[in-house]
């Protein structure tokens, strides 16, 4: 009998605390978790789009080089001289 009464006496201490205490202490934890859970993510978002900023100046920096490349490439100007030559009329 000494056992029921002190399991009982147990319990309802519990329930006690339960009742007083404990759902604001998990609510705090809930929303701290919501928040960090939040703030993950915005890092996320942040972290990806730097990655995307990065691979856009990338690709620029590859199309200024092509842009370089082909005029450092480029043939020397082939204008003609003369008009005659322009107009065929150099073999006439």
């Amino acid at each position: 009998m000494k056992k029921v009464i002190a399991l009982s006496a147990v319990l309802v201490m519990g329930a006690i605390g339960m009742a007083c205490g404990d759902a604001g202490t998990n609510n705090t934890v809930v929303n701290a978790n919501k928040t960090a859970n939040a703030l993950n993510a915005a890092n996320a978002s942040v972290a990806n789009a730097a990655n995307q900023i990065e691979a856009a100046k990338d690709q620029i920096a590859n199309a200024a080089n092509a842009v370089n490349s082909a005029n450092a490439n480029k043939p020397a100007d082939s204008k003609m001289s003369s008009n005659a030559n322009h107009n065929g009329n150099a073999n006439r």
